[in-house]
């Protein structure tokens, strides 16, 4: 593969949720333009993602999505982590549906707009420290994989996590709860193949064009049962920034 074939990976950026927990802060603003240390969330995400060396995002929107359109337009460009402004499109679903589509129907909506292997995170997440690598997605296009995704040690608010993850084989990913294996916190961010949104593992038609609500959670489990989908953990700073009180912590504590 070409050195600068990542340059071309591209992301999609959830931000379409109602951010019902957040009230009344997203009553007039979308979760993801709620800000921590003057930056919003989706700023800190795109930032990141240039630094990578990734030039382009699918931002999906819903509530009040017209906002998060009109602060960023068609590009976004940060000189102090790249001289390439990043590319930016739309997903409306709130314009085209009325509604968020939730996480795999948003995903098949934008998938039109994205390529062979994509990025997908939420935006509304605080995770200043992680790097998005391109020697990851030189890994992962090398596999069989259909996705790639990034645990978290579990916070206060999720203790009994998500998936597990085995030291001695890497996976672990269906280890039920009260297991003795470890489990830990889907980060939200992970690397993704076009197929796994694809007939045999999806039925939502590329694009979504009945605006179809799905899932992200079954698709993978499905994808973990057949062993297709790998993971990493991640130990740097990360919040969920899902209410008010988390908002405020983050916004008092020092920044590095």
């Amino acid at each position: 593969m070409p050195a600068d074939t990542h340059l071309k990976i591209p992301a999609l950026l959830l931000a379409a949720g109602r951010g019902e927990r957040m009230r009344p802060l997203t009553d007039h603003a979308p979760k993801p333009l709620l800000t921590v240390h003057g930056k919003s969330l989706l700023r800190w995400r795109m930032e990141a993602l240039l630094r990578g060396g990734f030039h382009e995002a699918v931002i999906n929107t819903a509530w009040l999505g017209e906002l998060i359109e009109k602060q960023y337009g068609p590009s976004f460009d940060a000189p102090s982590c790249s001289s390439v402004p990043m590319q930016l499109r739309y997903s409306r679903e709130g314009q085209d549906f009325g509604r968020a589509l939730e996480t795999a129907g948003g995903i098949s909506r934008a998938l039109p707009l994205l390529g062979e292997v994509f990025w997908v995170m939420a935006s509304d997440i605080y995770a200043p420290d992680f790097v998005f690598d391109p020697q990851d997605v030189q890994r992962f296009i090398n596999s069989n994989m259909l996705a790639h995704i990034w645990l978290v040690p579990n916070p206060e608010h999720n203790p009994t996590g998500d998936f597990g993850l085995e030291a001695h084989r890497g996976l672990a990913l269906n280890t039920p709860k009260g297991s003795a294996q470890p489990r830990f916190t889907f980060s939200t961010v992970g690397l993704y193949r076009r197929a796994l949104f694809l007939p045999p593992w999806c039925d939502t038609p590329p694009g979504n064009p009945q605006g179809a609500s799905a899932a992200l959670a079954p698709l993978l489990r499905a994808a973990m049962d057949q062993q297709r989908v790998s993971a990493a953990l991640y130990t740097g700073a990360w919040t969920d920034v899902g209410t008010p009180e988390r908002l405020a912590y983050l916004n008092a504590q020092m920044l590095a």
